[in-house]
């Protein structure tokens, strides 16, 4: 009964509203008073049955909420027989109940239209290599996948032939189509605009790219901040402090109209609603744009940042370096290129990257077995040679000479910018090699943007040398650079800023810098929708898409400046329609519930301008 009651509490709301109609005609136009009252008091009783309902279950879990307030107020005016008075008031919160719950339906648009992107069907190679059209859940890992022009990619996979151009707008927040061809990837969700692909899936279902972005977002959404939790446990005192107030208003002037008249006005609906839909249309609105939030809270911590550790490699540049210079010192230099190929094709590091795509024409051999110095480098045995491939720091560990003539070419090297990788076989040092990475396009811009926005400390922390990291200090304007930094470095150099009072940001790759990302207010990782970096930091850019920091960093600001404003309108109009029932004779129950669920729709249309904010 109960159930049934709260589910057709909208058709409740539009009964209850012709009602009142039926009341108003009755009264104004025929002046029967039979009629009018008849039809409000069943308005009335409608209207408050699954208010009543709603405050049952509120106190049963011990939860004195605004139901209760309405419940005794309406009772108190039936008892009176202000009739109207209770009918309009029962209106009036059931249909705001209604917009509330439809506003804030929209507000929350950005994971519906993720969850109806969601692909429901694929077109999977059977057996005898013809395609058949299937449910997604009969899809597994390295199934092969025919998409098609206009067709969701169903999967995360790599091109295996074909080509074609991917619209990844919902994922990365890329508004332009990208050309895919054989081992490019591609994410479940995204559309097929244009040509025909084949793709071997990598990631399905709920482990894909776009599983993980829905279930982030529904997460965030539904998550609390500092603010909204201090608003839960004001409501749980403040109600009861309205109910204390009316009950005193009675006892001292014995007007029971004007006791529940301060029940209705003092209902602190706006307030409680104000905070939540904000948080939730700032998140949709990130979630559009390439940018997750997980969580409200993020966005109050990033709002009020003040400084921005940023990791070099991948964040600041590209990520893809190319080597520069190599200066040999060994008598074989084809064996000693095909020893240092072979120790760096087993490591995925972008400057072992770089090695490889230079020496890809030299052969490699098995390796024995190897070991990662953190912070130095890597210690091989191959072909019955020990190969030490690393920086200055390894070298030293390794009681592995340096002449003036090698340091002086290094320290060279470093000022143009380039990070320096040092190779020695059996202990005796074969080459020198420069390797330059370029800093992404734009990168400047976003970093002044950021200044604008209120950000103090820009600040560049690297396990590259001092002379690189300077080089990029000084190309990007940068507030400090520190170089030669360990993982354990960067997190202590955060932790001390953080001490001195200062809310940090560390913008990294999600793997080498967890610990930053974890120690710092928020971290925040540059991923390519890569499984690390969603689940290591508290705000995603996908597709490791810098320029969308800026946005993000406003968003938050506008979200939390939202937040304070809809709290302001809030106790604002409590205030003053409580000020107006002392001090004026035109405040009623009935207007001051009008103005109340007013208030109520002021504050969510102020959180939905956040869906549409963008950074000026």
């Amino acid at each position: 009964m109960k159930h049934n009651i709260l589910k057709h509490k909208n058709k409740i709301t539009s009964i209850s509203g012709l009602l009142i109609a039926l009341g108003l005609i009755a009264h104004f136009i025929f002046a029967n008073t039979t009629i009018s009252n008849s039809a409000f008091i069943i308005a009335s009783i409608l209207g408050v049955t699954p208010i009543s309902l709603q405050a049952y279950q509120a106190m049963k879990v011990k939860v004195v909420s605004i139901d209760v307030l309405v419940t005794i107020a309406v009772i108190g005016a039936l008892f009176i027989q202000n009739y109207e008075e209770s009918a309009i008031v029962t209106f009036l919160f059931l249909f705001g109940s209604y917009l509330e719950q439809r506003t804030l339906n929209q507000t929350r648009s950005a994971i519906k239209e993720l969850t109806e992107m969601a692909p429901e069907t694929a077109f999977k190679q059977l057996t005898g290599g013809q395609f058949a059209e299937v449910d997604i859940d009969e899809v597994e890992e390295g199934d092969i996948l025919l998409v098609k022009t206009g067709a969701k990619i169903p999967v995360d996979g790599r091109v295996t032939t074909g080509k074609g151009y991917v619209n990844e707008a919902n994922i990365t927040g890329e508004s332009l189509p990208l050309k895919k061809e054989k081992d490019d990837e591609v994410f479940a969700g995204t559309i097929m605009d244009n040509g025909t692909i084949q793709i071997v899936a990598d990631r399905v279902g709920e482990d894909s790219t776009f599983g993980k972005i829905i279930e982030l977002v529904e997460e965030a959404q539904d998550s609390k901040s500092e603010a909204e939790r201090f608003i839960d446990r004001f409501s749980r005192w403040y109600t009861p402090a309205v109910l204390t107030i009316g009950l005193l208003v009675w006892v001292l002037t014995k007007d029971t109209e004007l006791a529940i008249t301060v029940l209705v006005l003092g209902c602190p609906g706006a307030l409680v609603i104000g905070v939540p839909v904000s948080n939730v249309a700032g998140i949709g609105n990130g979630a559009k744009n390439g940018i997750l939030f997980k969580g409200s809270e993020v966005i109050s911590h990033f709002a009020n940042a003040d400084t921005v550790l940023f990791d070099k490699t991948g964040t600041l540049t590209e990520g893809k370096p190319e080597v520069s210079d190599i200066i040999y010192y060994g008598n074989n230099q084809e064996e000693d290129l095909s020893l240092l190929l072979s120790v760096e094709s087993e490591s995925d590091h972008p400057l072992a990257v770089a090695i490889v795509n230079k020496l890809a024409q030299y052969k490699v051999r098995p390796i024995e077995n190897t070991q990662v110095v953190k912070g130095g480098g890597v210690i091989a045995h191959v072909d019955g040679h020990v190969v030490s491939v690393g920086n200055k720091t390894l070298m030293k560990q390794e009681s592995i000479p340096l002449s003036d003539d090698v340091l002086k070419k290094l320290n060279k090297l470093e000022r143009t910018g380039n990070s320096i990788v040092l190779t020695a076989v059996d202990h005796k040092l074969i080459m020198l090699m420069g390797i330059r990475d370029k800093v992404r396009p734009g990168v400047k811009q976003d970093l002044q943007k950021l200044k604008s926005l209120g950000i103090k400390n820009l600040i560049v922390l690297s396990g590259d040398n001092q002379g690189t990291v300077n080089s990029v200090k000084k190309e990007l304007g940068l507030t400090e650079a520190h170089g030669d930094m360990l993982p354990e470095d960067k997190q202590a150099f955060l932790k001390k800023r953080q001490d001195s009072g200062e809310i940090v940001v560390f913008i990294g790759d999600g793997v080498n810098d967890s610990p930053s990302l974890a120690t710092a207010e928020v971290g925040i990782a540059m991923g390519n929708g890569t499984d690390v970096a969603i689940e290591s930091s508290d705000i995603v850019l996908m597709n490791s898409n810098f320029n969308r920091l800026p946005h993000a960093l406003g968003l938050a600001k506008g979200t939390y400046a939202n937040m304070r404003q809809n709290i302001l309108i809030a106790v604002g109009v409590v205030i003053i329609l409580l000020v107006s029932l002392i001090f004026s004779e035109w405040m009623s129950m009935s207007i001051g519930m009008l103005v109340h669920e007013a208030s109520i729709l002021v504050v969510i249309l102020n959180a939905m301008r956040l869906r549409g904010y963008q950074l000026r």
